[in-house]
């Protein structure tokens, strides 16, 4: 049974939100805002810093896709509002878009490696926060390059043409971030994009 959504909170609720289509409250760290402009549209404000009131909802693509159809974003604000019906293509474009970014910044900071062997010498000096690993690489590729443990997330949502992009190469299936403030904020928004990206098996 859906419920009515209740209405948004505010950004003085605390580090917990509640979902305007799901009405579970979570932590902001997997929900996106949604901001509500002068002229009555919404927009995604991927990093939560636009002014004025805001929307929350969980990082996946079907509860906002849900939203979306049930009409649950202008209910939850009241009044009349602009949602546009591709809003989550335009969250995971925002998303990915903002992940890339944070990858670049990790390179330029010395804090990202890319190839088989400077990735593997990282990991065996435990300096290793999140690996990426290409989507459209083999099942075999990938399996090259594993964490000892499960401590380490393992991303797949880029593919190999995006990864060598960020770092100058022709070809790039193995890449890590190493640990540090970027990696935090990187594995955040990955996991967010998850939500909306299919990761390969």
């Amino acid at each position: 049974m859906t419920a009515e959504a209740p209405p948004p909170q505010t950004d003085d609720a605390g580090p917990s939100r509640r979902c305007v289509a799901t009405r579970e409250r979570q932590g902001k760290e997997a929900m996106v805002r949604l901001a509500l402009a002068p002229d009555g549209r919404l927009v995604p404000d991927i990093e939560e810093r636009l002014p004025g009131r805001g929307l929350w909802i969980a990082a996946r693509r079907d509860i906002v896709e849900r939203a979306v159809t049930k009409r649950l974003l202008a209910r939850a604000a009241g009044a009349e509002i602009a949602v546009p019906p591709d809003l989550a293509d335009r969250i995971q474009a925002l998303l990915a878009r903002r992940c890339i970014d944070l990858v670049g910044l990790a390179r330029r900071a010395g804090q990202a490696v890319a190839g088989f062997e400077k990735v593997k010498a990282a990991l065996g000096r435990g300096d290793v926060a999140l690996l990426l690993q290409a989507a459209d690489g083999s099942p075999e590729q990938r399996a090259k390059l594993r964490p000892r443990s499960g401590a380490i997330p393992v991303v797949a949502l880029f593919s190999g043409a995006e990864l060598a992009e960020i770092f100058g190469r022709e070809v790039a299936v193995h890449a890590a971030i190493l640990k540090g403030g970027i990696a935090d904020r990187l594995t955040r928004d990955c996991a967010r994009l998850a939500g909306f990206r299919e990761t390969p098996n």
